[in-house]
């Protein structure tokens, strides 16, 4: 169980190193002030789910899910 234990927490370290290189990598709100003039109804403000901006939201909510979990896990005491 110990090895087990020792993979979990190198799995968490791995996500928690991964998730802040993604979220640095996100642009801010502020970088959206072309709504301002209507730049927003471009292709890229209609299809951001597409773009890479938008994999990067969906990656960080995937793996802000695993954080959650593998901490709960953690704090179980279990192993």
């Amino acid at each position: 169980m110990a090895a087990l234990r020792i993979v979990i927490q190198i799995l968490f370290i791995l996500i928690c190193i991964v998730l802040t290189v993604i979220v640095l990598m996100q642009e801010g709100k502020s970088a959206g002030l072309g709504a301002i003039s209507g730049a927003a109804e471009t292709y890229w403000g209609k299809n951001k789910g597409r773009s890479m901006e938008g994999k990067l939201v969906k990656f960080t909510k995937y793996l802000a899910i695993g954080f959650m979990v593998i901490s709960i896990i953690l704090n179980l005491n279990v192993f």
